[in-house]
């Protein structure tokens, strides 16, 4: 990513107000989200045990007093007393269960409804943590049939019947007090925890976000100091303030080859005019009768033709980008057969193809060109300066082309049998002005293949090198 493509993203970063959309909004809300959840935790659970503890006391004393009872004489109990009784214990009537048979030890009164049957002996959890709500939002006229283990008596059971509007007026009073102590300790802990969570990681991101968004505003402005925290977010603000030093740099740097790329364009501007005005006199030169001067034309007009070509170069490589390519479905071997003649293959280097049929590529066809055209003139260049190939007396040069479909993509093979590439240059052979052809390269020609291969979606690199010659890979989109 270019360091201006980094500034136009840096540019769309921008502190929003609190809101809900926003990140202290949104811990706010999480914040009160657990809070309610601890509520829950701590006041449903609080409400069961209230809720059995309750009936747990009825038991008792209505078990208190099932042993008076029967500590009577022929178990018999006056209404009064019954009555006094039953009062004392909030219960409307006691049974004891033992040995399969029920006694019924305190009479209870008629009732308009049916009374739900609560056993504390075989009550599960969920039943447990449902009762106190079926008490507070149940029938007014709502009576309980409790049944538990008794302990102060023999037998298998003891059951009270209860009703249950003094339980639901106590239990809605336990509520509130719960609720309201619950809900101020809950709101301090959650205050708390937000307020330190602001201040541990909101206030420094508001601060990272603050430091970026004044960069993308302007980026030779004063820099942040440099944070003195150890925990992530300090490694993140030192991290944030290096990469903007090395933005810093990378624009600087750009805005010098800016200048100075203007400054060559405009030098190879007039270098080319005096050069095009050097090749017309060394035309007329050419006429010249002077043995002297016949020799010295040819090598006059071929460091004429190298300079023009790397005035041309260098202007091609200069231009801020590549146009974005066209690409449509290309016959591959009229393009290589077209490249091949721009680019002097001939006689002294001849070109082979070996393709399937109607084998197509998705490319420009402009740029297709000029990659094959860079290709493989580098190629001849390489094999025509080839002092060995001259002395041996080879013969011409080949240049052989193959394609496959490999993976998706349409792989072309350009294989030469030149001299190869040096190994000092190899491991740089696609960066500017490093020349591979000999004298007569320029150094931009594989750079600006390579450029506009990516730029179709595919690549292009060099497979082997050596002695016996050169391969490399051009892969397009099929």
């Amino acid at each position: 990513m270019s360091p201006a493509d980094v500034l136009r993203r840096l540019r769309g970063v921008r502190l929003r107000p609190p809101s809900t959309k926003g990140l202290a909004g949104r811990l706010l809300l999480l914040t009160v989200a657990f809070t309610l959840a601890v509520e829950v935790l701590i006041v449903a659970p609080g409400a069961a045990s209230f809720h059995e503890r309750w009936l747990l006391d009825r038991l008792q004393a209505a078990e208190l007093a099932s042993v008076g009872v029967e500590a009577l004489p022929y178990s018999m109990v006056e209404d009064e007393t019954a009555e006094e009784l039953l009062a004392i214990g909030g219960v409307q009537a006691v049974v004891v269960g033992e040995q399969g048979v029920r006694r019924l030890l305190l009479q209870a009164p008629n009732l308009p409804r049916a009374p739900e049957l609560i056993d504390l002996r075989r009550r599960g959890t969920a039943a447990r943590l449902a009762d106190p709500w079926r008490t507070l939002f149940g029938h007014p006229d709502r009576s309980l049939r409790v049944q538990a283990r008794p302990r102060y008596r023999s037998g298998d059971y003891i059951e009270i019947l209860a009703p249950a509007e003094p339980l639901k007026r106590e239990l809605a009073a336990y509520l509130a007090n719960s609720l309201l102590l619950s809900l101020l300790l809950s709101a301090l802990a959650g205050g708390l925890l937000y307020a330190g969570l602001a201040f541990l990681v909101l206030r420094p991101l508001a601060r990272v976000t603050q430091s970026i968004e004044s960069f993308a505003a302007d980026p030779e402005g004063k820099p942040a100091s440099p944070s003195t925290r150890d925990d992530e977010i300090g490694r993140v603000e030192r991290e944030l303030a290096r990469m903007q030093e090395e933005v810093r740099q990378s624009l600087r740097s750009r805005a010098r080859l800016a200048a100075l790329g203007e400054a060559v364009a405009k030098i190879n501007h007039d270098l080319r005019n005096m050069l095009t005005s050097a090749q017309i006199a060394s035309e007329r030169l050419s006429a010249s009768s002077d043995p002297a001067v016949a020799k010295a034309v040819p090598r006059l007009e071929r460091a004429l033709g190298r300079a023009a070509a790397l005035t041309r170069n260098v202007l091609d490589y200069g231009k801020s980008e590549e146009p974005a390519a066209q690409p449509q479905r290309l016959a591959l071997a009229p393009a290589l057969t077209t490249a091949a003649e721009d680019a002097g293959l001939g006689d002294g280097v001849r070109l082979s193809k070996s393709l399937p049929a109607r084998f197509t590529v998705e490319a420009d066809p402009d740029q297709l060109n000029r990659i094959l055209v860079n290709l493989f003139r580098n190629a001849r260049q390489a094999i025509e300066g080839d002092a060995a190939r001259k002395a041996t007396g080879r013969g011409p040069g080949r240049i052989r082309v193959s394609a496959e479909h490999r993976d998706g993509l349409a792989v072309i093979r350009i294989a030469d049998d030149g001299p190869g590439i040096p190994e000092r240059i190899r491991t740089r052979l696609f960066q500017p002005f490093v020349s591979g052809a000999g004298p007569e390269g320029t150094g931009l020609g594989l750079s600006i293949a390579r450029e506009l291969a990516v730029g179709h979606g595919g690549d292009l690199r060099l497979v082997e090198t050596g002695p016996n010659g050169t391969v490399f890979e051009l892969a397009l989109p099929s």
